[in-house]
């Protein structure tokens, strides 16, 4: 796989390095870790964000409640089995 280079202070490299030896991992695979922490971090912000920005629009959050309950209905409409 193909790697890259990236700077870091030396404070930052200290606490990078008592982490990884705390946890016995790679530092890569620490900084890995962290990465996709924080990517997933700042999905749900943005979700949230984005769900926020929804509710204080009371038209279009009406029209998500109103999808919402039609969603509901398809899903409980199951064809029983003969």
């Amino acid at each position: 796989m193909p790697t890259g280079t990236v700077r870091i202070n030396q404070k930052s490299h200290n606490i990078l390095r008592k982490i990884a030896s705390k946890e016995g991992k790679p530092m890569q695979a620490i900084i890995e870790t962290a990465i996709e922490e924080y990517r997933r971090q700042r999905f749900l912000h943005e979700a949230n964000a984005a769900y926020a920005a929804l509710r204080s629009d009371s038209k279009k959050w009406k029209e998500e409640l109103a999808e919402r309950k039609e969603w509901d209905s398809t899903m409980n409409n199951t064809q029983e089995d003969d």
